[in-house]
């Protein structure tokens, strides 16, 4: 794990990425590191969502976790809480910040990831899959509809790093 988050660090530092089509060389110049996937739902406060039946997935994205650097501390709430859209439920410390989280939509907390608890490290090690949040029992379905997709979230990104 810390040869990968020295390698992240380092290609982002210098601007490579890696890009798995085969219309692009192995290594390519980018404004960043960070993977989107397709089929996940993002919000403009870099949290993503996979739904999925009844049950949304709500964690960090790649991006967010290259800009904090290495996490120390995750706090999330309990199962059975509610969160409501754009509203915090937790917070992620790193060594350079502590940053609210945001659920980008609104439901019931079926099931929080309490690996987190003792393994922060898991955001950035695999923010898509082990590091995942909290999931939910979404109450308006609907709200995911007003998210963005994988390429309006990469633009939003390169955007926003433009800016900075």
């Amino acid at each position: 794990m810390a040869l990968r988050m020295w390698a992240s660090s380092t290609a982002n530092a210098l601007k490579l990425s890696s890009s798995s089509s085969s219309k692009l060389p192995p290594f390519s110049l980018s404004r960043s590191f960070s993977s989107v996937l397709d089929g996940l739902k993002y919000s403009s406060s870099h949290e993503w969502v996979k739904h999925e039946g009844s049950i949304a997935t709500i964690g960090i994205t790649d991006h967010a976790q290259e800009h904090l650097g290495e996490v120390v501390f995750v706090e999330l709430p309990e199962a059975g809480g509610s969160v409501s859209k754009g509203n915090g439920f937790g917070a992620v410390e790193s060594v350079k910040a502590t940053s609210d989280v945001n659920s980008p939509i609104s439901g019931e907390i079926v099931e929080v990831n309490d690996k987190l608890t003792g393994k922060p490290g898991l955001i950035n090690s695999s923010p898509y899959e082990d590091g995942w949040m909290i999931k939910i029992k979404p109450s308006s379905p609907t709200e995911l509809d007003s998210l963005l997709g994988a390429k309006e979230y990469t633009k939003f990104c390169e955007e926003e790093d433009a800016a900075h």
